[in-house]
């Protein structure tokens, strides 16, 4: 599975690349705005700079809402980097742009995805990645982690080459259960991903060793 990191600051990219398990990026206006960065020539200076940081794929999105002005948006943003991924949100308009720029050879991320019927739209539209956001589905009660396990079935149905990125992950359980269910992507905080890091056992068992060793010098 990929781990993507959902933000805009990049002492965090920085921080999650160091790990060495960083594989992508994805942010979006409120998060953007999040960090001070507003208006188009600073939200594109700062894309550039988060690519100058990872290795992986920057999910940049668009803000129009129109076929012509999403295709526009996305064709200026897919200039910036080979690692950028236009993000469309999931709207009738937004499909018809997705399958516009699969034809070009530009990657795309549909987000705001909350249904198994947007995720088969967007897969046959031939978008690159699909975004459910489980944590929202989990937040009106709503089981989000089994909207991932709908999509992943239907994919696997019909071979659909189009990753599932499951995105609003809110803390590391999510990455698990989402690793479990065969997400092909999680993104969120960087809190979720140092959650991995951690174990009681872990922690009990390198004081001891450290306590022993100093015992002997």
């Amino acid at each position: 599975m990929k781990f993507f990191i959902d933000t805009a600051n990049l002492d965090q990219i920085k921080e999650a690349q160091d790990l060495g398990v960083l594989d992508g990026v994805t942010t979006n206006p409120s998060l953007m705005a999040k960090e001070g960065i507003t208006g188009k020539e600073n939200i594109i200076a700062h894309y550039k700079k988060i690519c100058d940081i990872v290795t992986g794929d920057v999910s940049a999105e668009v803000i129009s809402t129109d076929f012509d002005g999403i295709v526009k948006e996305g064709e200026e943003l897919a200039k910036l980097h080979d690692q950028i991924i236009v993000k469309v949100p999931m709207i009738k308009e937004g499909v018809k742009a997705i399958k516009y720029f699969s034809d070009k050879g530009i990657k795309t991320n549909c987000t705001l995805v909350f249904s198994v019927g947007q995720a088969l739209l967007a897969a046959k539209a031939g978008a690159t990645y699909v975004s459910p956001f489980i944590g929202r589905l989990d937040d009106i009660s709503t089981d989000g982690l089994n909207l991932i396990a709908e999509i992943r079935m239907v994919y696997d149905n019909y071979g659909f080459d189009t990753q599932i990125l499951a995105a609003s992950v809110r803390h590391t359980m999510h990455v698990i259960d989402c690793a479990k269910i065969g997400a092909d992507v999680m993104t969120g905080p960087l809190s979720s991903i140092e959650g991995l890091l951690k174990h009681p056992l872990t922690d009990i068992g390198l004081a001891k060793f450290l306590a022993d060793y100093k015992k002997g010098n």
